[in-house]
């Protein structure tokens, strides 16, 4: 059954936390995933990669339990408990036999509202977030995607680096965890979803008994994206890497957020041009017919502010300039021919279908529900979804595309030989 407005619990506690339940009998587990405005766009410029680090250090031991107790205690019942960071969001997530629910939200309570920061478990998580930062510098697609966004949103949130350099993250000091910690790791704003074999009063109940006295100090820091700046012409540049045979491609400019109303249509534009089959229109053109690439395909990032819109291809170091020539070429047929009413009604039916595909398991339904608490769409808005696609029509996806696929003024980065 879709999750929808009858069938999904939502409960704001007293502290601002949001609790979505939603029973789910077909197997006795539980998967319990929430999110906290604590992501890297809240961290100092100066301080890449603090947000993630404080995100590693706060299941790695609580002042109740260490970091080996934890894991003792969720490995004997067979559950596991994670924490990531994002740009905008920390996430944290938990599994295991609904049987052990109480545990889990016992421990995730603990983990978010009593990290302990210890200086030995620090270090260890500064040495793994260091060698993430090596194994990055190796890769041309991951380098060509940090330039990417570094030129395409200069001085702005989403330019800057979740991961931080080798410079920064050496330069954390555990008084700047806890302060960041104690500022952004808060109720307000924070949602959680228990979705699996549970009853709804039971849950709801242990998780106000365990989050709902939570409180943090002072006045939640605002949740504000700032516009990108306006681009003026095309930029591009080239990341030279020795010992590589393959150069990845990406180019794109800032779009629009989530909310916009003309999200869906620019959607479905993507969704055609680089995504349905093998890599749309892009995959069958730059990969299939020109065999330029590896892989060639698009993405329009979903943010609350303007994610970018891009192309991307994996490429021979020689045919880089005839490829992107090509990718340029197929999205300014999205903008300049309409799109037939058979294109645009396979991409609904693939929009439409894939949807179910993506409920079957609690953690697809867990993800949903903080989907539409994050973006404010409702409870319905997955039974509401197939009429809103269906609506659309091929006026309003080339208009879209017109309007947010910039083909003149984009960023453009090569990362290879």
């Amino acid at each position: 059954m879709i999750p929808n407005s009858q069938n999904v619990t939502r409960a704001v506690l007293k502290n601002g936390a949001v609790v979505l339940i939603y029973e789910n009998h077909a197997s006795p587990a539980v998967v319990i995933r929430g999110h906290l405005r604590a992501g890297s766009m809240f961290e100092p410029p100066a301080q890449s990669g603090l947000a993630l680090f404080t995100a590693e250090m706060v299941d790695r031991g609580t002042r109740k339990r260490s970091f080996q107790q934890i894991a003792e205690q969720t490995e004997r019942v067979g559950a596991a408990v994670g924490m990531s960071s994002g740009v905008h969001l920390a996430g944290f997530s938990a599994k295991s036999l609904s049987e052990d629910m109480r545990l889990l939200l016992d421990i995730l309570s603990e983990v978010l509202r009593e990290p302990a920061f210890l200086k030995a478990e620090m270090e260890k998580v500064r040495g793994e977030l260091l060698t993430s930062i090596e194994e990055r510098a190796d890769s041309t697609d991951a380098m060509a995607n940090l330039a990417f966004h570094r030129m395409a949103y200069p001085n702005h949130p989403y330019g800057r680096d979740p991961l931080g350099s080798r410079a920064s993250v050496n330069s954390i000091k555990r008084a700047d965890l806890q302060q960041f910690y104690a500022r952004h790791y808060r109720p307000e704003g924070m949602a959680l979803a228990i979705v699996g074999d549970v009853r709804t009063d039971d849950a709801l109940r242990l998780a106000g008994r365990l989050l709902g006295g939570w409180t943090a100090p002072g006045t939640p820091p605002a949740f504000n994206v700032p516009p990108a700046r306006p681009r003026k012409a095309m930029q591009r540049r080239h990341i030279k890497m020795k010992g590589k045979t393959q150069s990845d491609i990406v180019l794109g400019a800032p779009a629009l957020p989530r909310m916009h109303p003309d999200f869906l249509a620019a959607e479905l534009a993507d969704v055609i041009l680089g995504e349905f089959g093998m890599m749309g229109r892009m995959g069958d053109n730059v990969r299939d017919r020109l065999g330029l690439a590896y892989y060639a395909r698009s993405t329009l990032e979903s943010a609350p502010g303007p994610g970018a819109w891009m192309a991307y291809a994996g490429v021979n170091p020689q045919n880089v300039d005839t490829a992107v020539a090509a990718m340029l070429s197929e999205m300014e047929r999205m903008k300049q021919e309409p799109v037939s009413d058979a294109e645009l009604n396979d991409v609904k039916e693939f929009v439409t279908g894939i949807q179910p595909l993506r409920l079957e398991s609690n953690d697809g339904i867990a993800s949903a529900l903080l989907d539409m608490e994050f973006y404010e769409l409702g409870l319905d808005y997955l039974l509401q979804l197939p009429s809103l696609v269906r609506a659309v029509t091929p006026a309003q996806v080339q208009s879209a595309a017109q309007q947010y696929l910039d083909t003149e003024r984009y960023a453009l980065v090569v990362a290879g030989p």
